[in-house]
């Protein structure tokens, strides 16, 4: 059966129609406005026409960033979009007319890498995606796990330093301020200030009056600057550190690192394994899971979305 995906970011929405082996046959884009839920809805709903008109498709899947009832039918917050317990698959299907679940973002990106991506091999899997904050998804023995409440593997918020940096959650020491793409930028605005000479390759890359951003690191990095390496390193070492509590809970045979800075993993796969064996419990007498990058990129969503239809 042939499903479509549908990944609803920020700005715009993208789908497309997914097939049994997680292929993507067809795919397309709508821009939509975080601020007018049924502005969002109609764009859902022009894709999947737009989708249909070409493919026999039997069911929908909505990837979407926020807590997603066990249900799989409402949003019961997202924290960069108008919801708040929104009956989304309701107001969708009054106008598709087919089946349709809704499933967090990260869960769907981290069921697209179980069953197709790096973790095709294995049965226990973490998740880790490492955008602007820290999101991730949690499968066990096959399964993939939503919690009582649907709200299971928001892992970026294990308290990592009693009282350190403060966290949008509202909270402070949250994963996420330490190992995520925004906490590589605050470091490299902070080495700017703290040693400007070592920092500026960093600084002529962001460019006179510009704030250095992730992709300034990165491409310094790419280079070899030594500062921006280092930077990464710091950032890898952290994604280690947090994987290995993750480990001591929930034993995986396999971590894998996705999101955006994912991109930029020759800089950091290192260093997050070295974390991750520096700070395992037990370490010489239990097996170690191996830690990899993500292989489907931004498609991820799209495929677990449309996968997860069928289930």
């Amino acid at each position: 059966m042939l499903t479509i995906g549908v990944d609803i970011g920020g700005t715009k929405i993208a789908a497309g129609v997914v097939d049994e082996d997680g292929s993507i046959l067809a795919r397309t884009r709508w821009d939509t406005d975080p601020e007018n839920p049924q502005q969002i809805d109609a764009s859902i709903v022009a894709a999947v026409v737009e989708l249909r008109g070409a493919f026999d498709v039997g069911a929908v899947g909505v990837a979407a960033a926020g807590f997603v009832a066990p249900s799989r039918d409402t949003v019961m917050f997202a924290p960069n979009l108008a919801w708040r317990d929104y009956p989304l698959r309701d107001r969708l299907s009054a106008v598709i007319e087919l089946p349709i679940v809704v499933e967090n973002d990260a869960n769907a990106a981290g069921w697209a890498e179980f069953r197709f991506g790096a973790g095709r091999d294995v049965s226990h899997m973490v998740m880790v995606t490492v955008g602007t904050g820290v999101g991730g998804a949690i499968i066990i023995d096959g399964h993939l796990l939503r919690g009582a409440f649907g709200v299971a593997g928001e892992i970026g918020h294990l308290k990592v330093v009693p009282h350190g940096h403060y966290c949008g959650c509202g909270h402070e020491g949250c994963w996420e301020r330490y190992a995520s793409g925004q906490a590589l930028t605050l470091a490299a605005r902070h080495l700017v200030t703290t040693d400007p000479d070592g920092s500026r390759r960093l600084q002529e890359i962001a460019g006179v009056g510009r704030r250095i951003k992730g992709p300034h690191v990165a491409a310094a990095a790419a280079e070899g600057d030594a500062a921006a390496l280092e930077l990464f390193r710091d950032l890898g070492y952290w994604i280690g550190m947090g994987s290995a509590s993750l480990a001591a809970v929930l034993d995986p045979e396999l971590i894998v690192i996705g999101g955006g800075v994912a991109d930029s993993g020759e800089f950091f796969l290192d260093a997050a394994r070295a974390g991750f064996l520096d700070h395992l419990s037990a370490r010489g007498h239990r097996p170690e899971a191996r830690i990899e990058l993500a292989l489907l990129g931004n498609d991820a969503g799209i495929i677990g979305a449309g996968d997860l239809a069928r289930f």
